[in-house]
């Protein structure tokens, strides 16, 4: 059975960051739900305009993170500012957390991990404007294309995708492997 990721995004979601990792996690063989506190689209931001909508495929009330196998936070500055405000998706995010999932959080995505409160001693990286916050709730910060701190994947921005979603593909292929180990 294929790995299911769960993708928590709403309205205002970089529209790189949620379509190419989701392309290239789709591209490696894993299932990626779109989990939103929106039912039916949300609307990405692209290049300072509004960009192209999403099918959202299960509303945030619905799902747990127990049924799930990784979690992926697109950025842009709408999107985590809105969702670090849903009690639910820092619950979920948390959750992933705490179960040892990777957990890849790109430029303003960040922001749900210091929600979450899982940040500190962590090594992390961000969007620059996110790094003064990160740093206050305890993380390490490095200005490098990726960061991988245990089960906590950060990047900078959308240039650094291609590095992100393989340091995702890994984390999640690393754990298929521990559990066809212990099975």
């Amino acid at each position: 059975m294929s790995q299911r990721i769960m993708i928590l995004a709403t309205d205002g979601f970089e529209q790189s960051e949620l379509e190419k990792p989701k392309s290239n996690l789709e591209d490696a063989g894993f299932t990626t739900v779109v989990v939103s506190p929106e039912d039916g689209e949300i609307r990405g931001f692209s290049d300072k305009e509004w960009g192209d909508p999403v099918s959202v495929d299960l509303n945030v009330e619905e799902v747990e993170a127990a049924d799930y196998d990784g979690l992926l936070l697109p950025g842009g500055q709408i999107n985590p500012d809105a969702l670090r405000m849903n009690e639910k998706a820092i619950k979920l995010v948390r959750d992933f957390v705490s179960q040892g999932k990777p957990v890849a959080a790109i430029c303003h995505a960040p922001w749900l991990l210091v929600e979450a409160d899982v940040v500190n001693g962590k090594t992390v990286t961000s969007w620059p404007s996110v790094r003064t916050d990160l740093s206050n709730a305890g993380g390490n910060v490095v200005d490098q294309e990726v960061a991988v701190d245990g089960n906590i994947i950060t990047s900078r921005n959308p240039d650094d995708i291609p590095a992100f979603s393989k340091a995702l593909i890994d984390a999640l292929e690393k754990q298929a492997n521990k559990m066809s180990e212990a099975a």
